[in-house]
C-alpha cells in the first residue's frame, strides 16, 4: 500500500474525532448531566453501569458484523460507517443538550439510557471498523507501525483538544467542533487506501468457527501482555488526582498541566519510535518502552509536597514511553491478523473488550486497596501517604515488569507473524 503522508493522514484522521469524543463521553458527561439536569446520582449510576456493560459485551458482536461488511465489499463498510457517524453525531449532541434535542428538562431514565447506549455502540463500531480496515492493508513492521503512529498521534491531538475546549468555550462549541471533525474525517476516509480483495485470507491453521480467534496462541499471548501492561497504565490514571492533591499538595488544576505534558510528549516522540522500530523491531522497542516507564515512574514513590518540576519531568519521560505502548501492540496485532484477515473485526472486538476491562479493573481494584491500606482522600498522615505512593507508583511498576517478562519469554508465539509486501 502507499505510505505517503496523505494516505496515512486519510487513514488516521477518523481517530482524531473518535478520541476527541471519548473524553467528554466517558469522563465529563456524567458530571455535566448531574449538575445541570434533574437526574439523581443513583439513577445516573445505574444508567452508566448498564449502558457500559452492554457496550463492552457488544464489541465482539460488532467485530463479527464488521468482518461481514469488509468481506463483502469496502463500499458496504463505508456506508455502515456513515450511518454510525450520523448516530454518534445525534447521540452526542442529545446527551449534552437534552432539553433541546429531547425536549426534556428532566430526561427519563429509559430515554437517556437508550441515547447513551446508542452513542456508545456507534462509537465502538467506528473504532473497531477503522482499525480492522487498516489491519487488512498489510505491510511489514515499519509500515504497520507508521499507520498506527499516525492514527494514535492524531488521536492524541483529539484528546488534548477535547480537554481544553470545554474549559474555555463550553460544551456547545465542543459538540459543534466534534460533529464537524467527524464528518471531515469520514470524507477523508473515502480517499484512504482500501484493503485489496486479495488481502482477505482465511486462516490455514485454525478453524473458521467463531472461536478461532481464541485458538490463535500468538493473539492470546499478545492479549495477555496488553492486559497487564494496560492495567499498569490505568492504575495511575485512576489515582492521579489523589496523588496530585494529597501527595504533592497541589491544586486539582495542575492535573491539566501534567496530562498535557504527558500526551504532548507522547505525540512529539512518536517519530523516534518509528525509527527505533526499523532498527530494533517491534518487540525490542516495546521492551525499551516498558523499561523506560518503570525506571522513570518508580521515582514517584520518592516525591513529596511541592515537587512540581520533578513530577513534570516524570510526566514528560513517561509520555515518551507511552509512544511505544500506543504503536507497538497495535502494530503487532495487525501482523497477527494477517494470518486470518477475514476475521480482523473479531480480533479487534475482543481487543476493545480488553481495553475496557483494563480501565474497569484498575479503578475497581486500586481504590478499595487504597482504603484497605489506610488511605482516605484528603489525608496527609504518613500511613495514608505511604499507601498512596505504593498504589500509585510501586504497584504499576511491578505489574509492568510482569508484562515485560511475559513479552520477553513469549516471543516465540509471534514468530509466525506474517509480513506482507507494500504493493
Amino acid at each position: 500500500m502507499s505510505t505517503s503522508r496523505s494516505s496515512l493522514l486519510f487513514l488516521g484522521l477518523p481517530a482524531l474525532p473518535l478520541s476527541f469524543v471519548a473524553l467528554p463521553l466517558y469522563v465529563q458527561w456524567p458530571h455535566y448531566i448531574a449538575t445541570n439536569y434533574a437526574i439523581s446520582l443513583s439513577t445516573l449510576g445505574v444508567v452508566l453501569l448498564i449502558s457500559r456493560l452492554l457496550d463492552a459485551v457488544s464489541d465482539p458482536w460488532i467485530g463479527k458484523l464488521t468482518d461481514r461488511w469488509l468481506n463483502h465489499s469496502n463500499a458496504r463498510v463505508l456506508v455502515a460507517c456513515m450511518i454510525a457517524s450520523a448516530c454518534l453525531s445525534l447521540g452526542f449532541a442529545a446527551l449534552f443538550n437534552p432539553d433541546v434535542l429531547m425536549n426534556m428538562q428532566s430526561p427519563s431514565f429509559l430515554l437517556i439510557g437508550f441515547v447513551l447506549l446508542l452513542t456508545y455502540l456507534a462509537y465502538s463500531m467506528l473504532c473497531i471498523t477503522q482499525q480492522a480496515w487498516a489491519a487488512r492493508l498489510g505491510g511489514d513492521d515499519v509500515v504497520r507501525s507508521r499507520i498506527v503512529a499516525w492514527r494514535e498521534g492524531l488521536g492524541l491531538v483529539g484528546v488534548i483538544t477535547a480537554s481544553v475546549l470545554p474549559s474555555f468555550f463550553g460544551f456547545n462549541l465542543l459538540v459543534g467542533v466534534f460533529i464537524a471533525l467527524l464528518w471531515m474525517a469520514m470524507m477523508a476516509w473515502y480517499r484512504a487506501p482500501a484493503p485489496a480483495r486479495s488481502m482477505i485470507r482465511e486462516s490455514t491453521n485454525m478453524s473458521d468457527s467463531n472461536d478461532s480467534v481464541w485458538r490463535d496462541q500468538g493473539f492470546l499471548m499478545l492479549l495477555g501482555v496488553f492486559v497487564f501492561n494496560g492495567i499498569a497504565s490505568a492504575i495511575p490514571a485512576s489515582l492521579i488526582l489523589f496523588f496530585i492533591q494529597d501527595r504533592l499538595q497541589l491544586p486539582a488544576s495542575y492535573q491539566g498541566l501534567f496530562l498535557a505534558l504527558y500526551f504532548v510528549s507522547a505525540a512529539v516522540f512518536m517519530p523516534l519510535w518509528i525509527h527505533l522500530i526499523a532498527r530494533f523491531g517491534l518487540i525490542g522497542c516495546w521492551l525499551m518502552g516498558i523499561s523506560l516507564a518503570v525506571l522513570v515512574f518508580i521515582w514517584t514513590t520518592t516525591l513529596s509536597a511541592g515537587d512540581v518540576v520533578a513530577y513534570g519531568l516524570v510526566c514528560v519521560l513517561c509520555g515518551v514511553a507511552l509512544g511505544a505502548d500506543l504503536i507497538v501492540p497495535n502494530a503487532m496485532l495487525s501482523g497477527l491478523i494477517q494470518r486470518n484477515t477475514s476475521q480482523s473485526g473479531q480480533y479487534l472486538g475482543w481487543w476493545q473488550v480488553a481495553t475496557k476491562f483494563n480501565l474497569a479493573l484498575a479503578a475497581g481494584a486500586s481504590l478499595p486497596l487504597l482504603q484497605l491500606m489506610g488511605y482516605m482522600p484528603g489525608q496527609t498522615n504518613d500511613t495514608g501517604l505511604q499507601a498512596l505512593s505504593f498504589a500509585y507508583g510501586l504497584l504499576p511498576c511491578v505489574i509492568k515488569i510482569f508484562a515485560g517478562l511475559l513479552l520477553y519469554f513469549g516471543q516465540q508465539h509471534f514468530k509466525g507473524e506474517t509480513s506482507c509486501s507494500d504493493d
